[in-house]
C-alpha cells in the first residue's frame, strides 16, 4: 500500500514525504518531479507552453504511473485533487494523507517563492487564501487521514502520519 501525501502548495509534502520514506525504508516519489523528468522542462515552462489545463492532463498521466508503484511514499502536486479521477486512481493502491495547513502558514513559507506559476502575481496572499478555501473541501473529501501540523515541523508530521497509519 502506498502512502500518498496531498495538500496545498507549501504544506510540506515533499519534505515530509522524504523523511517518512526514509524512516519506513520506502522509496519516495514526487509527482511534480516525475512530470519534470518526463517532460524535460520545468513546471513553470510547462504552464507557459500549455497552460494549466494542459499541465493537468500531463499530471493525470503521471498520477496513473505513480499509482502503479508499490510500497512507496508519493507526494502529489497541490492541484491533484481538482480532478476526481486522480483521487480514484491514487486510492486504488494507496492511502491518502492530507497535510492541512493554514493560509498564513503557506503565505509565510512561499512569500519569496518565484517557481510556483499560479503565485506569480502581486496579490499572492489573496490568491493563496482563495485557492486554499476552494481546494480544502476537495482535500478533505479525498483524504483517508488528515494531519494538522502545529509547531513541531516536518518531524511532528511524520510522527503523526506513522501513528495514524499504525506504522
Amino acid at each position: 500500500m502506498n502512502i500518498v501525501l496531498c495538500g496545498f502548495m507549501g504544506c510540506g509534502k515533499t519534505t515530509v514525504g522524504k523523511r517518512l520514506a526514509k524512516e519506513l525504508g520506502r522509496k519516495f516519489y514526487d509527482t511534480d518531479d516525475m512530470i519534470v523528468e518526463e517532460q524535460g522542462k520545468s513546471i513553470t515552462k510547462i504552464f507557459e507552453e500549455v497552460g494549466e489545463c494542459g499541465f493537468r492532463e500531463i499530471e493525470k498521466s503521471i498520477i496513473k504511473k505513480a499509482s502503479q508503484l508499490e510500497n512507496a511514499v508519493i507526494a502529489t502536486g497541490g492541484g491533484v485533487v481538482l480532478n476526481p479521477e486522480n483521487v480514484e486512481t491514487l486510492k486504488t493502491t494507496g492511502k491518502i494523507v492530507f497535510i492541512d495547513v493554514t493560509a498564513q502558514m503557506v503565505i509565510a513559507r512561499l512569500k519569496n517563492n518565484k517557481t510556483r506559476p499560479l503565485l506569480q502575481r502581486p496579490d499572492k496572499e489573496k490568491v493563496i487564501e482563495k485557492m486554499l478555501t476552494e481546494r480544502r473541501p476537495k482535500y478533505l473529501s479525498a483524504a483517508d487521514y488528515t494531519i494538522v501540523p502545529q509547531y513541531g515541523g516536518p518531524n511532528e508530521v511524520v510522527k503523526c502520519i506513522k501513528m495514524q497509519l499504525n506504522l
